[in-house]
């Protein structure tokens, strides 16, 4: 049996721009994916902590070191730049591996860098 079990997030990352007109995505600072264990165009849920919305997209590679945290395309229209969300990722594992996995957590502040707890 396969478990589909969080892979990684970064959690309370703040919205820093949103882009009606694009196709459609998260981008997300290199650093930030890299830390988190995101690859581009990678399936991401999404949760606002600010009005509860929840949706799923695919990631992009924000410029390094910028903190960037930008919501594209329809999404655009379910955040507002300031709120709060989780980025979550998911993976499928074998059941013995699924009771061993030990996800990644980023967290960060209010500028989108990293911090620890």
């Amino acid at each position: 049996m396969q478990r589909i079990m969080k892979k990684s997030k970064i959690h309370t990352a703040t919205i820093t721009g949103l882009e009606l007109y694009y196709e459609g995505s998260i981008t997300i600072d290199r650093d930030l994916m890299e830390a988190a264990d995101l690859l581009p165009n990678e399936q991401v849920q999404i949760v606002n902590l600010n009005n509860g919305q929840r949706f799923v997209t695919y990631t992009i590679s924000g410029e390094r070191g910028s903190g960037a945290i930008e919501l594209n395309g329809p999404a655009a229209r379910l955040a507002a730049v300031g709120d709060k969300i989780i980025i979550i990722s998911y993976g499928n594992y074998e059941d013995q591996e699924a009771k061993e996995f030990n996800p990644v957590v980023v967290f960060v502040d209010d500028q989108n860098r990293r911090v620890q707890k």
